[in-house]
This record gives structure tokens, sequence and C-alpha cells, in this order.
């Protein structure tokens, strides 16, 4: 639609955005309607506009014409560029206006947002588990497919996930990152010391459904249930 007055005459009917072309309106309204007619001819993937395109494919070309002149690295995107250059500066311009942290860029501002809102845009078509971060569900993805390509250089054992890899090479090298504040105690999975954590606040969250004994760490409750296992083989 055409506005009457103002430098930009063409706007969307959704978002009110103003455009100084017609052309640059239509190209806009790709990003509502889904429409993605520029497609990659190596990988296939498609864009909504050409621009886009043409920057996702110095990814395969390997083109890097954007250097940053403090550390000479090189990036396909000035956007990188940028974003790189807030690494030596410090600069977080972007404000989480919810808890007051701040960001490098708005995409991980966005990221970290649903933290707060809960928010969980990426489905498994498989199983239906939501997730907030699609790398969370290509990962998630891969316990479905049995693909498992971290691998253990020590001992040869694959994973399917880059955290469960990093997990594992703790027992090799005993490196034991998560601390106790109250007694010190150290842990190499912090699942293991939110488990231990319990002990100090005596919450006891796992319950026998046998005689309704409580205990604070689930491994403790699997010791406790061989006690009637017993009984019952005594009984017989």
């Amino acid at each position: 639609m055409q506005r009457n007055f103002g430098i930009k005459p063409f706007y969307c009917e959704i978002c009110e955005k103003d455009f100084l072309h017609s052309s640059d309106l239509k190209f806009h309204m790709r990003t509502h309607n889904g429409e993605k007619s520029f497609s990659c001819d190596i990988c296939g993937k498609e864009f909504s506009q050409n621009s886009n395109l043409r920057k996702h494919i110095k990814t395969h070309s390997g083109e890097k014409p954007y250097r940053c002149d403090i550390c000479r690295k090189e990036f396909s995107r000035n956007s990188l560029l940028s974003r790189h250059i807030r690494t030596h500066t410090g600069e977080k311009p972007y404000h989480c206006d919810i808890c007051g942290k701040d960001f490098v860029d708005n995409s991980t501002l966005k990221r970290h947002i649903r933290i707060h809102t809960g928010e969980k845009p990426f489905c498994c078509q498989i199983c239906g588990k939501e997730f907030a971060r699609n790398s969370h569900l290509k990962e998630h993805i891969k316990t479905h497919t049995g693909e498992k390509p971290y691998h253990c250089e020590i001992c040869g054992k694959d994973f399917s996930q880059s955290s469960y890899l990093k997990e594992h090479i703790r027992t090799h090298t005993g490196e034991k990152p998560y601390h106790c504040e109250i007694c010190g105690k150290e842990f190499s999975r912090n699942s293991h010391l939110k488990e231990h954590r319990k002990t100090h606040s005596r919450e006891k969250s796992f319950l026998c459904q046998i005689c309704d004994k409580s205990f604070s760490q689930n491994s403790h409750l699997k010791e406790h249930i061989k006690s009637h296992t017993e009984d019952i083989l005594e009984s017989c």
C-alpha cells in the first residue's frame, strides 16, 4: 500500500515498516509470508532475498573479503566482522530489559530472552520435543538417527552430542569443574552437583513406592529398593 506523505511512501500493513520503493516492500513481504524464491545451487538452501543468497554462497566458496584490522582475521560477511570487532572492544550494545544482561549481537539477545519467556520454537518432528535453540534440536535428532559424530581420542568411544563427549573426557582427565559452595566437594558433572546439594538442603525428592520412604538422591533410592527385593526373596 502507498501512503500520500513522507519520504518513504510504501509501507507494510502487517508491521507498518516504511519503504522508499515498491520493490523493497515486495521483498520485505516475503519475511511475513515465508516465500523463498532464491535457492542455492550447491546445497539447495532457500532464501527470501537474493542478497541473503549471495551472502550464503560465500560459505561454500570460502571467500572472506572482510578483514579485522586488529587481529587480521577474515570473514565472509561484514555483519560477522562487526560482531567480531566487539570481542576486541568489549562493546555489548544489545540489552535485556528483563534482567539487564548485555550482549554483543541481537541474535544472542533473542536466544537469551527465551530463558525468561520459556519459548521453545524448534520442535522435533519425530517425538515432538521442543527446544529453545535450533542447535539443541540438531543435537537431539542424533539420538533418533543413532549418529555419533563425536569421538574420544583416548578410548575411541563415540557420542551423539559434544556435551556428552566433554563429560566423558573428564573420566580420563579427572577434571571436576563443578564445586559445592557449602562443603567444597567437587564434581565432574553439574547434575551430580545438583544431586549433592540436596544433602545439604535435606530435600528428599525420590520416593519409594513400596514403603513411602524418601531419599535425597536417586542412587540412594535404588540401593534402598534392593532391600525390598532381598526381603521378598528371603520370604519365598
